[in-house]
């Protein structure tokens, strides 16, 4: 019988996606949890996993880490079967209900955790320190955790889902309960992460936050991934543009209605929506033709909260 050690290097076949699943089901007690989750996940990339109370998200993430078996369908992790100890062994977690040892340095609670991976004592002397720099949390090393605010606590736990030098990372609601300072420090850990070419799964109801940071998203709704896709791809229809104006005329209205989908007119500000950025251009031309006083043209896309809302609420 063999032991792998957690310093003992793992051949990762890269071609592989980092996640994939096909099809797969979950019920309890014949109540379905999770109807058909099907997804793939890129090397390298942070993929946002979202999706309103109730709509599966956590039952997938533990069918994707192992901790429960699927009823139905198919799933690779890192290239291999899920529930795969060896894949399991290579993916970091921060759960998001933890519980943390508060009794501890942050210091021997990373060596604590290291001991679980099986790591030798030089190789944790190395990764502690490594980890606790990369959070930011290297001159709080000998203090202990329950001292530490919530965004600490956060830092501290993505330093132990990154000890063990994973090529994948599973970060559940990882800015909850923080403040914005909080949650910048926390997204900038995850865009320095990726850097450094770790694919990061990351559930999040902050859905400003996974817009700055995600590459490719999936919404989960009633059990089932309802879009999938890359972002700039997802949010690339179509645009509101407000048009301020001095002089918004009957027939300059009717003009701007002609160019576009919709008009709102409120008082000075009038918002057209219209299929692209090429449909610009005529809206301030129509303008000038019209004797119209343009003082502020703005385009605005929406947002991914409005996307995801559009699709939730179609979806319902």
């Amino acid at each position: 019988m063999s032991i792998i050690r957690s310093d003992m290097p793992i051949k990762a076949d890269t071609s592989q996606p980092a996640i994939e699943a096909q099809g797969l089901r979950k019920s309890y007690n014949h109540k379905l949890a999770v109807e058909d989750l099907s997804l793939t996940v890129g090397r390298g990339e942070v993929f946002g996993f979202l999706g309103p109370n109730g709509a599966g998200k956590t039952t997938s993430l533990k069918m994707l880490l192992g901790l429960v078996l699927p009823t139905a369908g198919d799933g690779w992790l890192l290239g291999r079967p899920l529930g795969d100890p060896e894949a399991r062994r290579r993916a970091g977690f921060l759960p998001e209900h933890f519980r943390f040892h508060e009794w501890l340095q942050a210091e021997e609670f990373l060596h604590f955790h290291g001991r679980l991976y099986g790591m030798s004592k030089q190789l944790r002397q190395k990764r502690v320190a490594e980890a606790l720099e990369m959070v930011g949390l290297s001159h709080c090393s000998r203090q202990k955790l329950s001292t530490f605010s919530k965004g600490m606590l956060q830092r501290i736990g993505i330093a132990q889902a990154m000890l063990n030098d994973p090529p994948l990372v599973f970060l559940d609601e990882p800015t909850s309960g923080l403040d914005p300072l909080g949650r910048r420090q926390v997204r900038d850990i995850i865009l320095a992460v990726k850097e450094r070419g770790v694919t990061v799964f990351l559930n999040s109801h902050f859905l400003s936050e996974a817009e700055r940071v995600c590459d490719r998203v999936a919404i989960i709704n009633q059990g089932r991934v309802v879009r999938q896709g890359n972002l700039t791809d997802l949010l690339s229809g179509e645009l509101e543009v407000d048009l301020r104006m001095g002089n918004p005329t009957p027939p300059l209205l009717e003009a701007l209605g002609r160019l576009s989908q919709s008009v709102k007119l409120d008082g000075a500000l009038v918002t057209v929506r219209v299929a692209g950025e090429d449909a610009i251009p005529p809206l301030a031309e129509a303008v000038v033709q019209h004797s119209g006083q343009l003082l502020a043209l703005t385009p605005r896309r929406a947002s991914l909260e409005d996307y995801f809302v559009q699709v939730i609420e179609g979806g319902a």
